[in-house]
């Protein structure tokens, strides 16, 4: 029946090897993509450098994504930060327009145009220039 390897078979120090380089190979393509997504997003780098160091990361990897974080490492963390921020104020815009806009409606500015114009702060005119401006 051949070498039959049960669960108990298998040392504990095996088993901890076997997670350890697991994880060292997640760890490694976490690295690999992060490093890859940088060097498309940095807009410094013309599209010729662009491809130089994605060649350079591919087909040497190790080397290649070391050199890149020592040579443009500390710019990462600004590229990174400032991509956070402009996904954030873009959620934050998407909400507000979905919310309403957060400042009056037209119904309340029309409102607050009509008592101008009743209590004779603005024209007929006025009023009517500022109604289409809000309607339009």
């Amino acid at each position: 029946m051949g070498n039959l390897y049960l669960a108990y078979d298998y040392p504990v120090l095996g088993a901890f090897w076997t997670v350890m380089w697991i994880f060292l190979w997640v760890l490694w393509l976490m690295v690999l993509f992060r490093v890859i997504v940088d060097i498309f997003r940095d807009h410094a780098l013309n599209g010729w450098a662009k491809a130089g160091w994605l060649i350079f990361v591919i087909f040497l990897p190790f080397l290649g994504v070391l050199v890149y974080v020592v040579a443009r490492g500390k710019d990462m963390g600004k590229r990174e930060a400032e991509q956070a921020r402009h996904q954030q104020q873009a959620i934050d815009a998407y909400i507000r327009e979905a919310a309403g806009g957060g400042g009056a409606s037209h119904a309340d500015e029309l409102a607050k145009l009509a008592d101008l114009k009743t209590k004779g702060a603005i024209s007929e005119e006025e009023f009517e220039r500022a109604k289409a401006k809000i309607l339009h």
